[in-house]
C-alpha cells in the first residue's frame, strides 16, 4: 500500500514568471497554475521552488538567491560573493525542507570562476539567515536536490559533466547544527527517492546499469545492467532519468540507444523493487527521454519545460519475464552514446 503523500508543488518557468502547479487529488491532465510569481526586474530564474501554502516562493539566478511573497514583496535575498560574468556552465540550485523552515542551496563557484570550490548553504527561510554553509570539493556544473519524506533529510546530486557525480546528503537545519555526509561514489547519479524514503534509485554515470539502494546507508539493494532489459550494451544504456512510480512495486526506468538509421529512441521499463525483476512497458508520449517525471503515486508528468505540465495514470502493463538482478561490478566508462554527457545532464536539468 502507498504511502499518504502530500500534493506536489511543481513549478515551470515561461514568460518571465515562475508558475506553480499542485497535482492533487484528481487534477489530471493539463494542469493549470495554481499560483503565478513575478521575478524581480532584471532576474533571469534558473530554479524555484515554492512553498506548500503557495504564498512564497525561492528561487535562484546565476548569481544569487531570493525570496519573494505571492503578492511580489521581497522577504529577503542573498548574492553570491564575488559576483560572476560566466553566462554558461553553473546552474545554482535550490530546495525548500520538508518543514518549510530552511532553504537548502546548491553554488556551483568553481565554474562560475569565483576563485574557490562549490559551496551548500543552508538559509533560515524567514529571514536569509545562513544556518551552515558546507565547503565541498567539488567542480559542478549543476546538481538536483532530493528530500526525504519521512526524516527531512535532503539529498544533494552534483554533476561534474565528464567528471562523474557526487552524492551527498544534509540533516538538521533549523534547530540543530546541519550535518552533511558524501556517499563513497563518484560514479553514481542520483535519480529519485521511494515515497516512503525507505531506499533511493542511481544510475551508473557511465549508463551502464541502474541501481537501488537502502536509506540511508547506501548499501545495494540489488542492480540491473543494461543486459537484464535484453539490450546489446555496445549500442544501448540507462538513461539518467526516470524514478519511482509507486512505492511497492514498480520503478520507471528510462533506456535509449540508437537505432542503425541513426535515430535514437527510448523506452519505459517497469521494476518491482522487493524482488528486482522486470514489469512490462510504460507506454507514454514523451518526446525526450527526460520529459516523463514520476510523482510517486502511481501518476506521472510529461510536457515540455515551457508549457503547461500534463498528469497521467494508468496500471501497470502486463509483466514481461523476469531478469534476475546482479551486483554491481567495477567496469570502464563506455563512449560514444548518442549525446555528449554534458548534453545529456542539460536535457534532464531541463525537464
Amino acid at each position: 500500500m502507498n504511502p499518504e503523500l502530500p500534493p506536489k508543488v511543481i513549478t515551470r518557468h515561461r514568460d518571465g514568471r515562475i508558475h506553480a502547479y499542485v497535482a492533487g487529488a484528481g487534477a489530471f491532465g493539463t494542469l493549470q497554475p495554481a499560483a503565478t510569481f513575478q521575478p524581480r526586474s532584471g532576474d533571469e530564474v534558473v530554479a524555484s521552488v515554492v512553498r506548500q501554502d503557495l504564498e512564497q516562493v525561492v528561487y535562484t539566478t546565476l548569481n544569487g538567491v531570493v525570496c519573494l511573497t505571492r503578492a511580489g514583496a521581497l522577504m529577503w535575498a542573498s548574492d553570491f560573493v564575488p559576483h560572476s560574468d560566466v553566462r554558461h556552465g553553473h546552474r545554482p540550485g535550490c530546495a525548500l525542507s520538508l518543514d518549510g523552515r530552511t532553504v537548502w542551496v546548491y553554488r556551483p563557484d568553481a565554474m562560475a570562476g569565483r576563485g574557490g570550490g562549490d559551496q551548500w548553504v543552508v538559509y533560515d527561510a524567514d529571514r536569509g539567515v545562513v544556518v551552515a554553509r558546507r565547503e565541498l570539493e567539488t567542480v559542478g556544473h549543476g546538481a538536483f536536490h532530493h528530500l526525504h519524506p519521512v526524516d527531512g533529510s535532503v539529498y544533494l546530486d552534483i554533476g561534474e559533466g565528464q567528471d562523474g557525480s557526487v552524492i551527498l546528503r544534509g540533516t538538521g537545519g533549523a534547530d540543530s547544527e546541519p550535518e552533511f555526509k558524501t556517499y563513497p561514489w563518484q560514479d553514481r547519479c542520483l535519480i529519485d527517492l521511494a515515497p516512503s524514503g525507505r531506499q533511493f534509485m542511481t544510475v551508473d554515470h557511465g549508463q551502464a546499469d541502474v541501481a537501488f539502494h537502502e536509506h540511508p546507508t547506501g548499501d545495494v539493494l540489488f542492480a540491473l545492467p543494461v543486459e537484464a532489459f535484453g539490450y546489446d550494451p555496445q549500442g544501448s544504456f540507462v538513461e539518467w532519468g526516470g524514478g519511482y512510480l509507486t512505492e511497492d512495486t514498480a520503478i520507471v526506468v528510462t533506456l535509449g540507444g540508437e537505432s542503425h538509421d541513426g535515430e535514437e529512441w527510448f523506452r519505459y521499463h517497469l521494476v518491482d523493487v522487493y524482488t528486482g525483476t522486470l514489469g512490462g512497458e510504460l507506454t507514454v508520449e514523451a518526446s525526450t527521454p527526460y520529459e516523463l517525471v514520476p510523482l510517486g503515486d502511481g501518476s506521472w508528468l510529461t510536457g515540455a519545460p515551457g508549457r503547461d505540465p500534463i498528469r497521467w495514470s494508468s496500471a501497470p502493463q502486463p509483466s514481461a519475464p523476469p531478469h534476475p538482478a546482479v551486483p554491481i561490478a567495477p567496469y570502464d566508462a563506455r563512449t560514444g552514446s548518442p549525446r555528449p554527457p554534458m548534453e545529456r545532464q542539460q536535457a534532464r536539468t531541463d525537464r
